[in-house]
């Protein structure tokens, strides 16, 4: 492959290996996500939004989610008889589980402030 240019052969290189630079930058960001910092519907948002631009393999995306959230979430997904097979059923497992929770907190307040 024969270029004319410096500018020519430096926009091939960049055509090739460009794109593996941005996945190691989303990959670094991804590492840095805790879900600590916001509500898990919006760590949820922006998980997905760094995931896809990383090319993370699902299987290694679902475990570091699951070290990322909150830790009574954790243990009650652990419990669970079937295990998510996709990032998304992960997802949507682990926000109904939230809202459940949420819910259970609500009720025993109640129960407590009638009393």
């Amino acid at each position: 492959m024969e270029f004319k240019t410096v500018g020519e052969f430096l926009k091939e290189i960049k055509k090739k290996f460009g794109r593996g630079v941005e996945e190691l930058k989303k990959v670094a960001e991804l590492k840095e996500v805790e879900q600590e910092q916001w509500t898990l519907d919006k760590y949820i948002q922006i998980l997905k939004k760094v995931a896809r631009s990383s090319r993370y393999k699902e299987r290694l995306l679902m475990e570091k989610f699951k070290r990322k959230i909150d830790e009574r979430i954790r243990k009650r997904l652990m419990k669970i008889e079937y295990p998510s097979k996709s990032i998304n059923q992960l997802y949507k497992r682990v926000v109904r589980l939230e809202r459940n929770m949420g819910e259970s907190r609500r009720e025993e307040k109640e129960k407590r402030s009638k009393i």
